[in-house]
This record gives C-alpha cells, structure tokens and sequence, in this order.
C-alpha cells in the first residue's frame, strides 16, 4: 500500500515557481498551503497584479498566503499547517532561521545550477555568460546562508551553442520539478545521504539590473553572444548606434554568432517600430 506523502508548504512567486508547483500537483504532491510575494504593480498601467504562482494556486483552490514579511507572527501561523517540510522555488526573499526550524523536516530548495557554482540570484544568467557548455539543477536542504545547504540530489544538462535564458530556463525548471518529485519519497522517507558543499569553489551571481544589458559592437563578440544569451528573457541588451552625430539606443531583440561574428539581427530603435539591423547599418548608422 503506497504511503500518502507529508503535508509540505510551497514557497514560490515567478512562473519557474507555478510551473514546479503545477507539476507537484500532478504527480500528487499538492501542498497544504503557497505562500507567494504580495500582489505588486505591474505592466505599463502599473495595475496591481498577483503573482503567477498565486493566481495558479487560487485557480486550484489552494490556500495561499502573501506575508509582507517573514516575522515571528507569519511563522506561527505557518505551523498551524502542521506541514513536516517546505519546499521553496524562486520566492523572493530571505527566510530566516526560525521559519526553518518550523518545518521538522526543515525546507528544500531547488536551484538552476551545479552547486557550489553559481549560487545567488541569477545563475541561469551566469553560466551563459561565463560561457559554459553544461549546468544543472541541484535540491539543496536550506540553511541560513546564501545557497549553502547540503546538495540532496543534482543533475547536469548540457547548454546547447544556441541556448538562451528564454529555451535553458523552462528547460532547468522541468529538470528540476522531475527530479525533485523523484527524490521526495526518499527523502520523506529520511534515506538521502546529504552531500556537504565544498565552500572554496563557490561562486556567487547577484541581481541583474537593466543598464547591466549595454554591450558594445565593437567589443569582444564572444562577451557579446554570451551576454545576449544571457539577457535574452531579461532585462534584454541594447546597443548604441550613431549617424551623422546622432546617437541613437536600440534594443536588440534577435542576434546571431556565425565564423566569431556576433551580429544583430531584429532591433528596436528608442521610440520605433521594431526593424532589421541591416536595414539601420544600410542607412548609415555605426557602431559607437
């Protein structure tokens, strides 16, 4: 006779976070309860919008609970649940020790990279833009340290030359939901043999801010690829351009890297309609 699973507390606010959530629940592991950032303005009209994971989880019929802080009060009613662990994807802030103590199984973490390397806020963007051909996903048991907690189980995925944020990121999110719904009943069970982090080949990534996404096309077109890769879903590159004395921004939308050339090919000049980057060069703009 199969073991119902423990009751757990999810933890998640992007789509990585729904996408997860989405396949827990199909293979039988929905959570007693989603806890996910409040709603926050967005969009150009600023409306106050729920997060993915939050509209999902109502959609569901699950109770969701949006604390403004983590605070002694929020973890007291978070152990009303009753809930033996946590599972935690992408949810935007830092949970302090107590809320760890809560779960006495503690909580489990899934990050898109080969642990130690690339721990922080942004390791997709990272190893596309240290140029490397593999990562991974690895499940780490929480601690109060910035992605420090012992790897419970990984696995590696090569980065295929064309790869960007927008096809590698759904493709680690699926790795991980797969592998983590794989080793929950060991877990659970209390068989995995936690694998300690060697703390000397960490490295850390930090959050990407839009001025961050500037490349120069007469700069290294190695760096320039990567960094497009890189910043494909967000916060996006952009370029300047000049003609005449006229300095013009423009995003790039697609691009290629053909014989160590990398090459814009859809662009948006500031305040126009998307164009060819042939069509802007033909007309005379240059590098700058």
């Amino acid at each position: 006779m199969d073991i119902p699973p423990k009751p757990f507390a999810f933890f998640g606010t992007p789509y990585v976070a729904r996408d997860t959530l989405a396949y827990l629940a199909s293979q039988g592991y929905v959570p007693e309860v989603v806890v996910s950032s409040p709603d926050a303005h967005r969009g150009r009209g600023l409306t106050l919008t729920p997060s993915e994971t939050k509209t999902w989880a109502l959609e569901h019929e699950l109770k969701v609970l949006t604390p403004l802080k983590i605070d002694t009060d929020f973890i007291e009613e978070i152990r009303d649940y009753g809930c033996a662990y946590a599972i935690v994807v992408a949810y935007g802030k830092i949970l302090p020790q107590g809320l760890i103590d809560a779960f006495p199984l503690g909580i489990l973490n899934i990050h898109y990279s080969l642990l130690p390397k690339y721990r922080g806020a942004s390791p997709v963007e990272g190893a596309l833009l240290a140029g490397e051909t593999e990562t991974g996903v690895a499940i780490q048991q929480m601690v109060y340290a910035l992605d420090a907690g012992d790897v419970l189980r990984s696995e590696t995925t090569e980065i295929a030359p064309h790869e960007t944020t927008r096809e590698l990121r759904p493709r680690l999110v699926s790795l991980g939901a797969r592998l983590l719904v794989d080793m929950l009943p060991a877990f659970e069970a209390g068989t995995l043999t936690p694998i300690p982090q060697d703390h000397t080949k960490a490295t850390v990534t930090k959050k990407i801010r839009k001025e961050q996404g500037e490349l120069s096309l007469k700069g290294d077109a190695s760096a320039n690829w990567n960094k497009y890769r890189a910043y494909a879903e967000s916060p996006g590159t952009y370029t300047f351009l000049e003609k005449d004395g006229n300095r013009i921004r423009v995003k790039i939308r697609t691009a290629t890297f053909e014989q160590g050339a990398f090459v814009p090919q859809l662009v948006v000049p500031e305040g126009k309609n998307e164009t060819a980057y042939s069509s802007l060069v033909s007309s005379g703009y240059v590098p700058v």
